[in-house]
């Protein structure tokens, strides 16, 4: 007996009704449905959940996304039309009157790659992918343009990153599927994203969940990808450690910490990734870059990027060494510059006649699986080290401003005759003493990264200070009630 083709209900943007009958699936998908073709509808393809727990949720998010679209219509090239949202269209009940899915334009991946592939040359090369510069920077313009029609309607992307994009191998236009997976402003509600990825996660963010995330998530993570597509797939947060003898950071932990190798000021914990061309933007593009990745200023919006990208590529200089490469400035071109340079290095390398003993910054000894699980396993122990050592610190440092007038209370008449003026000084260094070492010892002592507990220390330490000077100087009492 052949099987009988499943068969739903299908609920319209204007409140119509039909039937649509699944084809093939197609895609397995990920954590929530699998994607299917529909008999008849040969540009349309329907996601129906892996179960129908949410049902209620599911509706009221998919209708309130059909009801609050965003103006991002399909582009036409050479008579062939190209899909880049891949926007609900009908909500799909079963004969229980579930919603177990929705339709949506087709996009089809076989035309199109991720835009992690257009990042790095030798997938590029692989792939058959066009090596011309001004490709990237479109993309770069197409994923702001839909970013800010998604933001003027209120929704946020949230898990927005490279693997979550697709570009059209033909002409690089950006495309984006599972779109159910954002946060959607509804009429009287939020519907929040239920995924977010490391890498691209905006430092105020890290502590805060999916459904807490919002446009500054969106920003952030856009930043972070155009500046890849511009500086060759190397991540804002990424560089060479300035000591190699530290535990290595992942880049998540650098992001944390604002550790922006490529801005107007050295970072404290790298260097720029040796091959990086952002000395070759533009100081608009390095202004926007800072605003958006420096702690205290405020983020470009997708508007601002999409303005900007808009006059990069109308502002163009073509390189007269390589058809495939334009640059920005009288700086000249920042390809080839580092293509030479690369070249150079190679030179030396083959002179030298040894293998290389690092990539990227890693000893090849250690990118075994069994050297990299070791070197976690003594990071932990690190880390794990390291919080005793606070803890037994914090005990000292609390016993010791809390008994410090005892001890000073023998040398108190030599304190008077200094004077009240000197031992304000002498706290107010003290107190700067504390105040650097806290900052200077944050990268190993992770717990002082926390600005309230850095607060609290410091002015417990003024109290002390404070309470030693009253009685050290026996002055009166009932001017101060700091002192037990």
């Amino acid at each position: 007996m052949p099987q009988t083709k499943q068969t739903y209900n299908a609920v319209y943007t204007d409140g119509s009704y039909g039937k649509i009958t699944l084809g093939e699936m197609i895609n397995k998908g990920g954590a929530s449905g699998k994607i299917y073709l529909v008999e008849g509808k040969p540009d349309k393809v329907v996601k129906i959940f892996h179960n129908t727990e949410k049902s209620a949720s599911n509706r009221q998010k998919l209708q309130a996304m059909m009801l609050n679209k965003p103006n991002f219509q399909p582009v036409e090239v050479n008579g062939k039309e190209f899909i880049q949202l891949a926007w609900p269209e009908a909500l799909l009940d079963d004969e229980k009157g579930f919603c177990v899915g929705y339709m949506m334009p087709l996009i089809n991946m076989d035309e199109a790659v991720s835009l992690d592939h257009l990042m790095q040359k030798a997938i590029r090369q692989k792939l058959g992918l066009s090596e011309k510069y001004a490709y990237r920077i479109f993309a770069a313009y197409n994923v702001a343009s839909m970013v800010t029609a998604l933001h003027k309607c209120g929704h946020y992307i949230i898990d927005l990153k490279p693997s979550n994009l697709s570009v059209y191998k033909e002409n690089m236009l950006v495309a984006i599927v599972d779109c159910d997976g954002f946060s959607i402003k509804g009429e009287k509600t939020r519907y929040p994203a239920e995924f977010v990825s490391e890498e691209y996660i905006y430092p105020e963010g890290m502590e805060l969940s999916c459904a807490e995330m919002g446009e500054e998530q969106d920003l952030f993570a856009l930043a972070v990808i155009i500046f890849r597509l511009l500086n060759n797939g190397i991540h804002p947060f990424s560089g060479a450690p300035k000591d190699p003898s530290q535990p290595m950071l992942t880049i998540q932990e650098r992001i944390a910490d604002y550790h922006y190798a490529y801005g107007l000021w050295p970072d404290k914990y790298q260097y720029p990734h040796p091959y990086s061309i952002h000395e070759y933007f533009n100081k608009e593009t390095l202004e926007l870059f800072e605003r958006a990745f420096s702690k205290g200023c405020q983020r470009p919006t997708a508007y601002e990027w999409q303005e900007h990208l808009w006059k990069l590529m109308h502002g163009l200089k073509q390189c007269k060494n390589n058809p495939n490469h334009v640059y920005f400035t009288s700086k000249g071109c920042g390809l080839c510059s580092i293509k030479d340079k690369f070249a150079k290095d190679l030179q030396v390398i083959q002179k030298q006649k040894t293998d290389p003993e690092k990539i990227r910054g890693i000893e090849v000894s250690r990118l075994s699986t069994e050297k990299v699980q070791e070197e976690k396993k003594q990071k932990q122990l690190f880390n794990t080290k390291m919080q005793r050592i606070f803890y037994g610190f914090c005990v000292f440092y609390l016993l010791f401003f809390a008994f410090l007038n005892k001890m000073l209370m023998p040398f108190s008449q030599d304190l008077q005759e200094i004077g009240l003026g000197i031992q304000a000084l002498v706290a107010t260094v003290i107190l700067s003493g504390i105040h650097y070492g806290f900052k200077k010892y944050d990268f190993i002592f992770k717990a002082l990264r926390s600005t309230i507990l850095r607060d609290m220390l410091q002015v417990y330490a003024l109290i002390w200070l404070l309470i030693t000077i009253v009685l050290v100087n026996d002055l009166p009492q009932d001017l101060f009630t700091l002192a037990p």
